[in-house]
């Protein structure tokens, strides 16, 4: 790149001083401002597309590593349960083939009943009228006098206290 240093930028604005002449001088540097930063802002626009574009990319071929990832999980535990389920279903045959083969007689089958439920305990309910208190509606309350909020006694005397006596 160009190496501009202090020497060489007041010599450009020297010749453009005189070349230019004063009363151009500022709405030409305005001029050149404006173009100098509107090329910047250009430029980072493009770095921000070609930087955008390259993580888009770089999503899209991690989304399908992801992909594949899952799809092999899935296809492994698929073959394990499927296999485990063969092997279960093989054990239960194994287990249960002495039962069907008739050596037990049909007159001394007893069928299977399950245990009946033991009864439930008795568990006094719960009163709790704070909670009974407060589930009561703020309208309900004002309309019947309710208090809704704890007062003191100097408090409730001061509240109710004619408008002519004292403080």
């Amino acid at each position: 790149m160009i190496d501009f240093g202090f020497d060489k930028i007041a010599l450009i604005g020297a010749v453009a001083l005189i070349v230019i002449g004063p009363e151009k001088l500022p709405k030409l540097a305005r001029t050149v401002g404006h173009l100098f930063g509107k090329a910047q802002r250009y430029v980072a626009d493009v770095k921000a597309e070609v930087n955008r574009s390259i993580e888009l990319d770089e999503l899209k071929k991690m989304k399908t590593d992801f992909e594949d990832a899952a799809r092999n999980v899935q296809q492994t535990v698929r073959s394990e349960v499927d296999s485990a389920s063969a092997a279960f279903q093989n054990d239960w045959n194994s287990a249960t083939a002495g039962l069907t083969d008739g050596s037990i007689g049909s007159d001394n089958h007893i069928p299977y009943e399950p245990a009946p439920l033991p009864p439930p305990s008795y568990s006094r309910p719960k009163k709790n009228w704070r909670l009974k208190r407060g589930a009561m509606p703020q309208w309900y309350k004002q309309r019947h006098g309710i208090r809704g909020r704890a007062q003191s006694g100097a408090a409730r005397v001061a509240r109710f206290r004619p408008p002519g006596m004292g403080r």
